[in-house]
């Protein structure tokens, strides 16, 4: 089993590789010893959207598959760790709700991903019915603002977003800040490890040979929609651990977290850092999440608690210091305006003449 951890279908093998792989391991361990509550909360965001760059470079950079679904399947398991988080009642249940919300994700992309693959789907048409099922979503639960949307307790609200619903607890354990961090590097460290043995498999190497020449696999005698079908589930199953975390991380989520924008950020985040091979991915996805704006509607480390209240001392005087630099930006642009103009060009501009 472990020989599968290095092969063709990923760079990287020997004991220089393994020994830098500890090397930032270790680092990455010992971060939050060194850094504030802040830092960590905000680094703890980030890891989250690492789940669903992978899902998408299996699919993509692997599979052969461009999909605009993962968003789709980010939000099915966000809304879905809501709804079963509130019935439920909290507590130790959420655990639960997040493992149930998962495989109510993969169950989606089992079945969306049997029509569209058994239906002869492929190549730009697969990321176009994939991005219309992701603005569908985002629509639908843009218009679920009356009382009359809920599922039991747990209303969908709309824009508004849905809340109320708590984060993952273990024995009255609430998993936040420090605790949530480790959690996603132990995450991160599992799938990783998980998908190189997959991608080095005789399943990876059909996965591979499908994206390449699907009619040359079909004549070796493999069925290459099962293999599509596996890698559209494990990947759209990823996206769904990122939407399950993040609901339950931030306590809060909302249809601008499915549309368009938030469609796109996994495509350009895999795109640029490499889909052919997931350490590329895994390497250059959080420093692209780190620059880019947030989609979401939730911005990192706001939650309740000390950690709220700074990330609130940063917006305001943010916004503050924002405000203060446009109101000087305008008293400069009057002065300018007011000026008697000098020079050849001075008064008012006069067209020149025709004729």
């Amino acid at each position: 089993m472990l020989k599968l951890l290095e092969g063709p279908q990923t760079l990287g093998r020997g004991k220089i590789f393994w020994s830098c792989f500890l090397a930032v391991l270790a680092g990455a361990l010992i971060y939050p010893l060194f850094a504030d509550s802040y830092d960590v909360g905000n680094f703890a965001y980030f890891l989250i959207w690492i789940f669903m760059a992978l899902g998408l470079c299996l699919m993509w950079g692997y599979g052969g598959m461009l999909s605009f679904g993962q968003t789709f399947f980010f939000g099915i398991a966000g809304y879905g760790y809501g709804v079963l988080a509130i019935n439920m009642g909290g507590g130790t249940a959420t655990i639960a709700a997040l493992v149930l919300s998962v495989v109510s994700a993969m169950i989606a992309a089992g079945i969306l991903g049997y029509f569209m693959i058994w239906g002869g789907i492929s190549g730009i048409f697969f990321g176009i019915v994939t991005l219309s099922a992701t603005l569908v979503l985002a629509f639908f639960l843009g218009q679920t603002a009356g009382p009359e949307w809920h599922i039991g307790p747990a209303r969908l609200n709309g824009f508004n977003g849905m809340k109320g619903m708590d984060p993952l607890t273990v024995a009255d354990f609430d998993i936040e800040g420090s605790a949530l961090y480790y959690v996603m590097i132990a995450l991160i460290v599992i799938v990783y490890i998980s998908l190189r043995m997959l991608v080095n498999s005789s399943v990876g190497n059909v996965i591979v040979a499908t994206r390449e020449n699907p009619q040359r696999a079909e004549m070796l005698g493999y069925d290459v929609r099962k293999y599509q079908l596996l890698t559209f589930v494990i990947g759209s199953g990823l996206a769904g651990l990122s939407g399950a975390l993040y609901t339950s991380w931030g306590q809060f989520i909302t249809p601008s977290s499915i549309g368009l924008p938030a469609a796109a950020m996994p495509i350009v985040w895999v795109a640029f850092s490499g889909r052919n091979d997931l350490t590329a991915t895994l390497g250059r996805v959080v420093p692209a999440a780190v620059r880019l704006p947030d989609h979401h509607g939730l911005q990192p480390a706001g939650g309740a608690g000390a950690d709220g209240r700074a990330a609130a001392r940063h917006r305001d005087a943010g916004a503050a210091g924002l405000r203060a630099r446009h109101r000087q930006a305008g008293r400069r642009l009057v002065d300018a305006a007011s000026a008697p103009r000098r020079g050849p060009r001075a008064g008012r501009y006069r067209p020149p003449a025709i004729g």
